[in-house]
């Protein structure tokens, strides 16, 4: 995905001190990185900027949902988005660093897009496994998960292998 201005930063020009900005994640912004994981949905950003000589410390706070396609039913599920999240902010010509929470910037830059780092915030917030409460599936879809399911039983109750049978028999004897 391209820069996004309204995820930018300009901390040039900036004194030593706190600075606060707010973000909005919507479904324009979820569109932007095609990912079949969010549909959409709509998380509220509160970041905290600590401006330092060579050196910025951000404090994300995240509240909002997000939709994503039920595991079960395939139709969309709501899911809360909320947590914290740190990021550091170093200048510097010659070093690298390796840690996932440290971001290492030349001394001449002037602004940083935020925009992957929030959305890789919100995604990693998305549990594994994402369903709807009991009963709330699509009734529809359902339907053919039952007939699968039943079909299946049946099948494997009819396959059931008469080696198996007698060991479980021997188990029980002992």
């Amino acid at each position: 995905m391209g820069q996004n201005d309204s995820m930018t930063v300009r901390f040039s020009g900036l004194k030593s001190g706190s600075y606060n900005y707010h973000f909005t994640l919507g479904e324009e912004f979820f569109e932007g990185y095609k990912n079949d994981e969010i549909e959409g949905g709509k998380v509220e950003i509160e970041a905290k900027m600590e401006r330092l000589q060579h050196m910025l410390m951000f404090t994300f706070l995240l509240n909002g949902e997000v939709e994503t396609p039920c595991d079960r039913c395939l139709g969309r599920v709501t899911i809360p988005i909320s947590g914290e999240e740190h990021l550091c902010v170093r200048f510097s010509d010659t070093e690298t660093c390796e840690d996932e929470e440290v971001v290492v910037l030349p001394e001449n830059a002037f602004e940083i897009d935020l925009s992957q780092w929030l959305y890789e915030y919100v995604a990693v917030r998305i549990p594994m496994q994402h369903v709807h409460p009991d009963g709330e599936c699509d009734p529809e879809m359902m339907k053919y998960i039952k007939v699968e399911s039943e079909e299946g039983k049946v099948e494997s109750e009819e396959e059931t292998d008469p080696r198996w049978e007698a060991l479980r028999q021997l188990r029980v004897k002992s």
